[in-house]
């Protein structure tokens, strides 16, 4: 049996490149019987960039709730708040003292804001730390991940591997990453990848007149109404393809290509395809924002299964550093 394991930052609400890009991926995963799914709010994470309390609360609410809104079964799987369970941050200190600095310093996380480093945290610079200890603590073996994140898991691995040496034995499993070749990166509004950091992504579970108004925003070209168009090149017809059906998505390129269609139509076509796909969705999604003490304690319950395998683990690493008999 494999042990899957994926965290999604508490930063903001999930948006649709997160769902399409992550969250219905490691959901189709964790239906296969032969897997084990391990999926978690990183909310320690969360706190290199937000600083506001009350704000990360909303947030971890809004990705709880989006997970079960796209039929995560949390009963036969594991699903928790990060900060809920003190050996994450316990973990990380201790793989701090196996990792190297220039490993830290070459971190795609690190380099890309390297060139402000007032701006630069010490939680910036040993994320990947926490990251490796949040996959480490749970004996995780397939780490669904973007490309962008390929780079830390080889970290951990690192990480992982330097400690196993001291300790001469696998106490700590060696994961390794699952990349979806056909879904890399999701468009956001401006045909860039869709981020909370670009201000360019598409919160599906918006009331309806809101929604509507964001899709709207979807960039294109000044084509005219009548005039024959690229479907391969427009960033609405991008999204489409993702969320509708393959008849669907047929029809609107050939209109596309035959002209007399404007990209108002298409703009609409895709707002009503996001009320129809996600309209359960939706619905589940707004009963636990609003049911929230239900919502609370099923990360409880998630977080007390969570803890014991980490406390089982935490265990075996002290023992190792002389911090236990």
């Amino acid at each position: 049996m494999a042990r899957i394991l994926t965290g999604i930052q508490s930063s903001g609400r999930p948006h649709l490149g997160n769902i399409l890009g992550a969250i219905k991926p490691a959901i189709e995963l964790s239906k296969n019987p032969q897997n084990e799914s391990f999926f978690f709010i990183a909310d320690l994470h969360s706190l290199t960039t937000l600083k506001n309390g009350e704000e990360r609360g909303e947030y971890v609410r809004a990705i709880a709730a989006t997970w079960l809104a796209f039929g995560f079964d949390y009963q036969k799987n594991v699903f928790w708040r990060q900060s809920r369970v003190q050996e994450h941050t316990e973990l990380a200190w201790y793989l701090n003292c196996f990792t190297p600095f220039p490993m830290l310093a070459n971190a795609t996380s690190f380099k890309d804001k390297s060139e402000k480093l007032a701006d630069v945290n010490a939680g910036l610079f040993t994320y990947p730390v926490l990251q490796a200890a949040d996959i480490l603590l749970y004996n995780a073996n397939i780490i669904p991940v973007g490309k962008d994140q390929k780079q830390h898991l080889e970290m951990s691995k690192d990480i992982a591997n330097r400690f196993n040496i001291l300790a001469g034995e696998e106490i700590l499993v060696l994961p390794e990453p699952q990349i979806d070749e056909r879904i890399m990166t999701i468009p956001g509004l401006d045909g860039q990848k869709m981020s909370k950091s670009y201000h360019n992504y598409i919160d599906i579970f918006l009331p309806e007149n809101e929604l509507k108004k964001i899709t709207k925003k979807i960039l294109s070209d000044s084509k005219q109404l009548e005039e024959p168009k690229d479907p391969d090149n427009d960033i609405t017809f991008q999204l489409y393809s993702l969320v509708a059906s393959e008849t669907d998505v047929e029809t609107m390129r050939q209109n596309y290509l035959n002209g007399g269609y404007g990209y108002g139509h298409a703009k609409q076509a895709l707002f009503e395809c996001f009320l129809e796909v996600f309209a359960e969705p939706r619905r589940i999604f707004n009963y636990y924002m609003e049911n929230t003490e239900e919502l609370e304690g099923i990360l409880d319950a998630g977080e007390a299964k969570a803890r014991e395998i980490a406390q089982d683990t935490i265990g075996k690493v002290r023992k190792v550093l002389g911090f236990s008999s």
